[in-house]
């Protein structure tokens, strides 16, 4: 491969403050279509920093086509009278396809999200606020000089996109939306004797437990535990038991006797899945077959996605606390053993 060391990467003719579209020279560099340029190009770069970040395969595939048509949309704001450089409805109508299809993927809370619950979200967020800054940008191009209609669509579609991916990905890693619980006042009795509310008898249990911020406690694993391996021997298993924290993070790992080498790492990954997607990963594996809407989450998170049974989120009056994963049998049985033990966890008070 020979290269020209006499082409440079500086040319020195914007050194006045100008520079060229494809057909127009001498643009001033604060011109509205610059900006517009510039602003799409910050876009893309972000995008393509969530790409290099341990996304799913899948997500990143539509990340590379939306740069893609993002270079096409700068193309034709550099050179708005070239057909070629001009976008079908069909382009905006898979943009609109892939929100309906996450959307449906889990349940999104209709109020304000405060950015921040996973570094990749945020991430996501930020590409989200500079496609809008692009959109504000495109309009103020199309009121002096005109751009293809669908691309303003596409970007307004982005947008949503992203959003929607943002909140896709918090609820992948588990991240609960931020909100403010008023405590209900202590009721009284007839003699005048405080009684406890709902509220209080959940927190009362979540202390029991050892739970100062809803997460189980090291002692609670153990117990835990202790029952599961007693499943496990009446069952005829050898198996690897881990509980994690609602955060995913190691609380106990219990290792029987001639367990598989293979399951103390299976394990692990069964009990962060299932506080990650706040579902078994028996029902996860049903959602991960193709077609389906977790279709290549497996390969999501440097793989520690796991989508065959043994997972279960641990979960006190419908808050999760923690996460159990089991694996030593089969599918079936590890879930089965997963299943009881979500079902004692309050008998180990």
């Amino acid at each position: 491969m020979s290269v020209n060391k006499n082409v440079k990467i500086y040319t020195k003719e914007g050194d006045n403050g100008t520079t060229s579209l494809m057909k127009t020279r001498n643009v001033p560099k604060n011109d509205d279509r610059i900006q517009l340029l510039g602003t799409i190009d910050e876009l893309t770069s972000n995008l393509g920093l969530l790409k290099a970040s341990g996304i799913s395969v899948e997500i990143r595939e539509q990340f590379e086509r939306i740069q893609k048509n993002l270079m096409t949309i700068m193309a034709g704001i550099a050179d708005p009278y070239n057909k070629d450089y001009r976008f079908g409805e069909e382009v905006v109508a898979v943009l609109e396809e892939e929100i309906d299809r996450l959307e449906e993927g889990f349940p999104r809370d209709k109020k304000f999200v405060l950015p921040g619950k996973s570094r990749i979200s945020a991430q996501t967020d930020i590409a989200r606020t500079v496609a809008r800054r692009a959109e504000r940008w495109m309009v103020a191009v199309d009121r002096k000089f005109t751009v293809d209609k669908n691309a303003k669509r596409y970007l307004n579609r982005l947008a949503d996109y992203l959003y929607v991916t943002a909140r896709y990905m918090d609820f992948l890693e588990g991240g609960m939306d931020e909100t403010t619980t008023q405590m209900k006042p202590a009721a009284k009795s007839d003699k005048g004797a405080v009684t406890m509310t709902d509220h209080d008898v959940i927190q009362a249990v979540l202390e029991k437990l050892g739970q100062g911020l809803g997460r189980i406690s090291l002692e609670s694993a153990k117990k835990l535990i202790g029952k599961v391996e007693e499943e496990c021997v009446r069952k005829g298993l050898s198996a690897v038991i881990a509980v994690c924290g609602p955060d995913g993070n190691p609380v106990a790992i219990h290792v029987m006797d001639n367990a598989f080498l293979a399951s103390f790492d299976i394990a692990m990954k069964k009990a962060y899945t299932s506080v990650a997607v706040k579902m078994s990963t028996r029902e996860l594996g049903k959602l991960a077959l193709p077609g389906q809407t977790f279709y290549g989450i497996d390969k999501a998170d440097n793989g520690r996605m796991i989508i065959f049974g043994g997972g279960v989120p641990l979960s006190i009056e419908g808050r999760i606390i923690g996460g159990l994963g089991v694996s030593g049998g089969t599918s079936e049985q590890d879930a089965e053993v997963a299943d009881f033990g979500q079902s004692v966890l309050e008998s180990i008070l």
